[in-house]
């Protein structure tokens, strides 16, 4: 069972209660046994929040495995509805729960009958589906139900805002910098005269979802979540949405005039409050040599130091991508290889990265990522919170580009990963995660990183090699800067030879064989 070792992306209930706990005023109600509430430590202890996070569990016991849930799960409805006074009561099972196959919605028919408040059922298969897929659902069946309501109100009729305006989808808790890149977008519209109409989920309220169609266009920030909700609004309201991701110099440039396309279609011939053409490069220009300093530092001599140098990328589609064009077209950096853990999303991620990178890995295994990192030997990483530990075993510095993570990749201080702000982000991150020439030769002086030592070339296997005292008080000696190295082929020989110490003269064989 995957659930017994590391996870890129949790179960399905996770996504649901990710959306629900974003939006204002709403209660989700897990239907899960003690072991699936997690949820709410989860994001308590990671999420810079003060308010408490509004989901209860409805416990699966021995008296719902021999009575039945429907008395306690609408009794748990109810309670929750006098008591907080949400605008909407989400239901969840999870994948523990669902083996019950119980009716729950008959259980939210009957519950909305006592309810003030609008009682949904999560509609997600929890079998079939991860964490983000869910929340990507969950989102969309809020805003259709939302909107199919106002429809049903005769006097409802959405007028297009008299300014050039946007929704920005898919922001939540518990992303990667979500926060940040949601204030850095917002600093770039407005800078541009575009206007925010509505920002979900996160700090949205679900009574206001029916004025998403009042707005020009829609942005996806993030691939992953957002994206069919963007496609409903589209079916249901021609709503044309932003594909470009805003991450690096050249994508923010793609995505500011992606959008000013979209805005000139919408307005009309007279309308003058759309930017010209001229306008939006003369920004773009601006905001590329003064607000941001990745132009003129990819081109400095700090830059041109890392030119050539091999890296590993590895994260969710998005920000695996987006790195893997930054690195490679604005850096100068060798991408030896990039994946993803989204396998839903393996064509565009291919699509995004092709001609960008040596090899392309898309699994949601971590060991097959630690064994690549392994062969390819690269100088840095750029990964999750998952490659940052097999950066560590492998005394090879590792930068942080996506969730999963821990709560340092939480920040309060103001650190985006959007725009312009963003790319000074990206840059500082990118030219901090490798260790430098200097950097070297100071390690060699104070002894070395504090890192565990590794006896294997693949992380997902044992082969038994250790080292004798010699063999190590030799391997010490070498240089820092190639030791590692040196350590990976010598324990390769090893094993080669059926050798299961390596002493000095198995060291000594090991040099000889590879001719140095």
């Amino acid at each position: 069972m995957k659930l017994c070792y590391w996870m890129y992306a949790g179960p399905a209930h996770i996504g649901t209660l990710r959306v629900a706990s974003s939006f204002k005023n709403v209660h989700a109600i897990m239907h899960a046994p003690l072991g699936d509430d997690y949820f709410n430590v989860m994001r308590s202890m990671l999420e810079r929040e003060r308010d408490f996070t509004p989901v209860t569990a409805s416990i699966v016991d021995r008296h719902v495995l021999a009575r039945g849930s429907q008395e306690k799960v609408v009794e748990n409805i109810t309670r929750k509805d006098k008591e907080d006074r949400p605008d909407l009561i989400l239901l969840t099972p999870t994948c523990t729960s669902s083996i019950l196959q119980e009716d729950l919605q008959n259980f939210v028919n009957r519950a909305s009958l006592e309810s003030e408040a609008d009682v949904l059922l999560a509609d997600v298969n929890h079998y079939r589906v991860n964490e983000l897929q869910a929340a990507d659902r969950t989102l969309e069946q809020v805003v259709r139900f939302y909107i199919e309501k106002a429809k049903k109100d005769l006097a409802w009729s959405p007028q297009k805002t008299k300014k050039p305006s946007v929704n920005i989808l898919g922001m939540f808790t518990l992303g990667f910098h979500n926060h940040h890149d949601t204030r850095e977008l917002q600093r770039l519209l407005t800078a541009l005269g575009i206007e925010v109409n509505l920002v979900i989920p996160e700090g949205g309220l679900v009574t206001e979802l029916h004025r998403l169609p009042s707005a020009w266009v829609n942005i996806l920030p993030y691939r992953e979540v957002g994206l069919m909700t963007a496609e409903y609004l589209k079916e249901a309201w021609a709503m044309p949405y932003t594909q470009t991701i805003p991450m690096g110099l050249v994508d923010t440039a793609g995505f500011i005039r992606e959008l000013f396309g979209y805005l000139r279609e919408c307005a009309f011939e007279t309308d003058t409050s759309v930017l010209s053409v001229e306008a939006v490069e003369a920004f773009i220009d601006s905001q590329t040599r003064f607000i941001s300093q990745a132009a003129w530092f990819s081109r400095s001599i700090d830059c041109q130091n890392l030119t050539g140098k091999k890296v590993v990328v590895f994260g969710d589609a998005t920000h695996a991508a987006a790195m893997t064009k930054i690195l490679s077209r604005e850096m100068g950096i060798r991408v030896s290889c990039a994946g993803t853990y989204c396998k839903h999303e393996s064509n565009w991620f291919r699509e995004q990265v092709y001609g960008c990178c040596d090899e392309i890995l898309v699994t949601d295994d971590h060991t097959q990522v630690g064994d690549v990192i392994a062969r390819v030997e690269p100088a840095a990483i750029f990964g999750t919170q998952m490659e940052r530990h097999i950066g560590k075993r492998l005394d090879i510095p590792c930068g942080v580009i996506s969730a999963p993570v821990h709560i340092q990749n939480f920040p309060l201080s103001f650190r985006p990963f959007l725009g312009y702000e963003g790319t000074n982000q990206i840059a500082d991150l990118v030219y901090n995660s490798f260790t430098l020439g200097m950097e070297d030769h100071l390690l060699e002086i104070f002894g070395g990183h504090d890192t565990k030592e590794v006896i294997s070339k693949e992380l997902s296997s044992e082969n038994g090699v250790a080292w004798a005292a010699d063999g190590l008080a030799e391997l010490q000696k070498v240089p820092g800067f190639v030791r590692g190295k040196i350590k990976r082929n010598t324990e390769k020989f090893a094993k080669e030879q059926g050798v299961t110490r390596i002493t000095l003269d198995v060291m000594y064989a090991a040099k000889e064989a590879a001719g140095a």
